[in-house]
């Protein structure tokens, strides 16, 4: 009698209000889990709960984001005007550590004062990243410091291994917030790094050849980034594949 009536109630929703059917079904269904397991993890947590705990009442979540935002965007402008003055590069710099604060204290702040909005918050933090990433990589092309091809391939691989991560999070409900012990805040530390390398050693020397210390590095990049693309898409097809085999 229960599946009757749970079929009749299923039926009736479809009929009046679809909207309702959609609620109770995503309501049965459990939270994402959240992976992070890159280098820096562990102390990056702590440090983000110390400063959620002495966050004034005034900010909130969506101001941490809008600062992040504006952060990235700033060093994509910042990258640009290296071209004409390298000192733009230490601009980059602050630009990063001020990015790291909001985007990552965001969501942090939202869970300790319990004003989760996960919909909301996955699709607004992703969308800010997707533009912030567009922008600061426009910047390097610019910047006369990368070619503009392999920054266009640096973002061709961030998107991909989006992508990968967003469907991840749909089919097996595990959003992945690391690769290979790689996150968001190791990449801002080596950016970081690779500035204050251009100050003193703008070109590396390999086999007797000259190139440019981030056209060097943005090629290790995309290629490091095209594997993990390759190597989650196996694991994952292979794992969905096994969840839902067809019986014969």
């Amino acid at each position: 009698m229960a599946t009757q009536s749970n079929q009749v109630m299923t039926d009736f929703c479809e009929q009046v209000n679809p909207r309702l059917l959609f609620e109770m079904r995503r309501g049965r269904t459990k939270p994402d889990i959240r992976i992070q397991r890159s280098w820096l993890a562990r102390p990056e947590r702590s440090a983000l709960q110390w400063l959620a705990w002495h966050t004034p009442a005034r900010v909130n979540s969506d101001h941490l984001t809008i600062l992040g935002f504006a952060a990235q965007i700033a060093a994509g402008a910042f990258y640009a005007f290296a071209k004409l003055d390298r000192s733009a590069l230490a601009g980059v710099i602050i630009c990063l550590a001020v990015n790291w604060v909001g985007d990552s204290l965001d969501g942090t702040l939202a869970r300790l004062r319990q004003r989760q909005r996960p919909r909301y918050g996955f699709y607004v933090d992703h969308m800010v990243d997707t533009i912030g990433v567009l922008t600061l990589m426009i910047g390097l092309g610019a910047s006369g410091y990368m070619n503009p091809w392999i920054a266009m391939g640096l973002l061709l691989g961030f998107l991909v291994l989006s992508i990968q991560s967003y469907l991840a999070t749909h089919t097996l409900g595990e959003f992945r917030l690391s690769f290979w012990r790689f996150g968001p805040t190791e990449l801002r530390i080596l950016l970081a790094i690779g500035n204050l390398a251009l100050f003193w050693k703008p070109m590396a020397h390999i086999f007797g050849h000259a190139y440019r210390l981030f056209d060097v590095g943005g090629l290790i990049g995309i290629v490091g980034m095209a594997a993990m693309a390759v190597a989650f898409t196996i694991k994952n097809t292979a794992r969905l594949y096994r969840e839902e085999r067809i019986p014969e």
